[in-house]
């Protein structure tokens, strides 16, 4: 029966994979129906090929100090991984993210390499689950600074927004967390024995996390210099393009376009992206086309970087076979 299983759940996984393939090219589309094509064409043609592949590169440096962030935080967590492992993972859950069948994306392959490298796999579990914490973390430090800066122009739409919403979001995670800590001991009531002990190593994970906090505020302050570069890039791109809005305009839209993307919808966010991202700089004066145009010149980046991560993993697995044989 588990034999019968398998091809049908690879059959679905690569459904939805076309699926969300399909529905990121429809976004794409209907952005390009209602946007003026000649202005977006031009602004494609304005970027230099020299500068998408200086960026292209910078945009790769940024995710190498993402690896030695997601090492040190896995690691803080009991894992044990070394680096060409590490590299293995991170590298290969960003090809996954765009090109692998797969609902929750990168994290699988991510996971997978290393559960199966390191001696305690819980561990790898939970410093990735704090690793993307801190990911989303940053990103919303970033969205509260650019909100900070913008006091004096940020529209009135979106000072009306975030008023309402902030209270609310603020209540469920409360909420949430409450629910949490209550429902944690029927939760685990009536289960074997087997699934108590997982979830002990979990939680010891968890323990060697906490009693590392300057790990945690270290990964969080990369976490923010990762995201930050990728604003900084991004905000080059626009300018290539003939798109210029200051900074902290970037900083505000630019981390909530990616948050939007981590809805799973499209394959890696692509299409969602670029829609969220025309919506939210479109009161700030932002051309739409210019605003698209940016935008598809840095999912090309995202593109190349997973097509040259996911190569990179695959030659550092083949060079560990070939030592160790």
């Amino acid at each position: 029966m588990i034999g019968a299983h398998q091809p049908q759940n690879k059959s679905r996984a690569w459904f939805i994979t076309i699926f969300r393939w399909a529905a990121a090219l429809a976004v794409c589309a209907m952005l390009l129906h209602f946007l003026p094509v000649a202005p977006l064409r031009a602004a494609l043609a304005r970027v230099p090929p020299i500068r998408f592949a200086i960026i292209l590169v910078l945009y790769l440096c940024a995710h190498a100090v993402g690896i030695f962030k997601w090492r040190m935080v896995v690691n803080t967590a009991g894992s044990q991984l070394d680096v060409s492992t590490s590299a293995q993972c991170y590298l290969g859950g960003l090809f996954g993210t765009l090109f692998l069948p797969s609902i929750i994306g990168g994290d699988v392959v991510r996971l997978a390499v290393g559960l199966r490298r390191s001696p305690r796999p819980a561990a790898v579990l939970a410093g990735n689950f704090v690793d993307r914490f801190l990911d989303v973390t940053a990103q919303a430090t970033l969205v509260l600074l650019g909100l900070i800066l913008l006091p004096g122009s940020l529209p009135e739409q979106f000072a009306v927004i975030a008023r309402k919403l902030l209270p609310i979001g603020l209540a469920i995670a409360a909420a949430a967390a409450l629910a949490l800590i209550a429902l944690w001991k029927p939760l685990l009531a009536g289960r074997s024995l087997r699934f108590r002990r997982r979830i002990a190593r979990f939680r010891r994970a968890f323990r060697s996390v906490r009693r590392s906090p300057q790990s945690v505020i270290f990964g969080w302050s990369l976490g923010v210099l990762i995201q930050g570069t990728f604003i900084l890039l991004n905000a080059l791109l626009a300018i290539s393009c003939g798109l210029f809005l200051p900074i902290r305009v970037w900083l505000f839209a630019w981390p909530l376009a990616k948050l939007a993307a981590l809805l799973p919808l499209t394959q890696g966010g692509m299409g969602i992206r670029e829609a969220v991202l025309v919506a939210l700089l479109l009161p700030f004066g932002a051309p739409s086309s210019l605003t698209l145009a940016s935008g598809l010149i840095w999912e090309g980046i995202i593109i190349a970087g997973g097509l040259f991560s996911g190569l990179t993993a695959f030659l550092l697995r083949k060079l560990e076979n070939a030592n160790g044989q």
